[in-house]
């Protein structure tokens, strides 16, 4: 079976850079509500959401799945989804009682996450293939 150069093995790079991406896009998103003078509810929403996220992720970090430890596996990718939908409910519940505050902080959530994926792929795929 021949292998493309997208599903390739390469070796997990830091966290440090995309969470850094995404607090930056954090911190110019603050910027960007006091200078408009909006209200800072939906940034803080946002914020707390995704520095939450964060830390939920790196706890995460500490479990090492195997194949050898199937109930490690297991508790990793409920917590992943326990993860994101922690943060759609938070984010829905938000926009259906205030239709501003929830599209501001979806926004903003929005943008850090993409920051921080797209910065994350960039990572993995920038490096040369192990196999």
């Amino acid at each position: 079976m021949r292998v493309g150069i997208l599903g390739a093995p390469r070796p997990i790079p830091s966290r440090m850079v995309p969470v850094a991406a995404g607090a930056l896009v954090i911190a110019l998103a603050l910027a960007v509500f006091l200078l408009a003078d909006w209200d800072l509810t939906g940034w803080a929403i946002a914020a707390v959401l995704w520095a939450g996220s964060q830390a939920f992720g790196a706890l995460l970090t500490r479990i090492r799945p195997s194949a050898d430890n199937v109930a490690a596996s297991a508790v990793l990718a409920f917590g992943m989804m326990i993860r994101v939908l922690a943060v759609l409910i938070v984010l829905v519940a938000v926009s259906a009682s205030d239709a501003r505050l929830g599209l501001a902080a979806v926004a903003v959530y929005g943008l850090a996450y993409t920051a921080e994926l797209a910065t994350s792929l960039l990572a993995y795929y920038g490096q040369e293939p192990t196999a």
